[in-house]
């Protein structure tokens, strides 16, 4: 495995629903662990790893929303269902022996420490992974705001969205096989065509702060350290 990466601090954002694998509901086990024998993988290579996962696969805030529930007790349950998926994914990386701690937005001392940009960066210093739950902690902000956000506090160099597919296209090509792929954007491109990988605040977030997002698929087995090694196949935003 290459010693000398691209980046050499990265945060990894990956839907909650990827850790579903083929079950329509929760957590299949074997998919988390494939997830975090990639991160282990990139750990290996002296790149320093932060995760945010969202909370798709046990509940959506919005869906409480869209029947004329009450969208902040929705997202505060969204919020738990990220810290049980983080938990999930500790489990995985301890079992790699790769040391892992989880850090929430929302206090659960019982539980996982409490999130502060001390804590990471220290964490981060020992050569620890660290993954991000609870998402911003606040209400109306998605996990890919969390992502931007955490990828900022921590002085990632990139941040790398697992996606479906393997990188951003103009449509969605599992419904319209005519639609095109990008190997490069700019931030401001995403924005103008209002293309769907991450909300417009984590886009805004990550241009405001230069940091690239890498899109690739998160079911590509060693996708994530092949492009760190400057393989791979993903679409790169930057403005650089």
């Amino acid at each position: 495995m290459s010693q000398n990466p691209k980046y050499k601090r990265v945060l990894l954002k990956a839907s909650g629903e990827a850790l579903m694998g083929e079950q329509g509901f929760g957590i299949d086990v074997a998919v988390a662990d494939r997830i975090a024998s990639d991160i282990a993988k990139v750990r290996t290579m002296g790149v320093d790893v932060g995760v945010v996962v969202g909370g798709g696969n046990i509940f959506r805030g919005v869906a409480v929303a869209s029947k004329g529930g009450d969208r902040v007790t929705g997202d505060h349950m969204g919020m738990l269902a990220t810290v049980i998926n983080a938990l999930a994914l500790a489990t995985s990386l301890r079992k790699l022996g790769i040391e892992t701690e989880v850090l929430s937005a929302i206090a659960m001392p019982e539980i996982c420490q409490s999130f502060s940009q001390r804590a990471a960066l220290h964490h981060l210093d020992k050569g620890r992974v660290v993954i991000f739950a609870g998402g911003t902690g606040n209400p109306f902000f998605t996990t890919d705001s969390a992502a931007a956000l955490r990828a900022a506090e921590m002085g990632a160099e990139a941040i790398f969205k697992g996606t479906q597919v393997d990188g951003i296209y103009s449509d969605d090509p599992k419904t319209n096989p005519e639609a095109s792929r990008y190997d490069t954007l700019t931030h401001d491109e995403v924005l103008d065509k209002g293309l769907a990988v991450m909300d417009v605040a984590a886009v805004a977030l990550a241009r405001e702060n230069a940091i690239p997002i890498i899109v690739f698929s998160i079911h590509e087995e060693g996708g994530f350290a092949a492009i760190l090694n400057g393989g791979g196949r993903a679409t790169v935003v930057t403005d650089s």
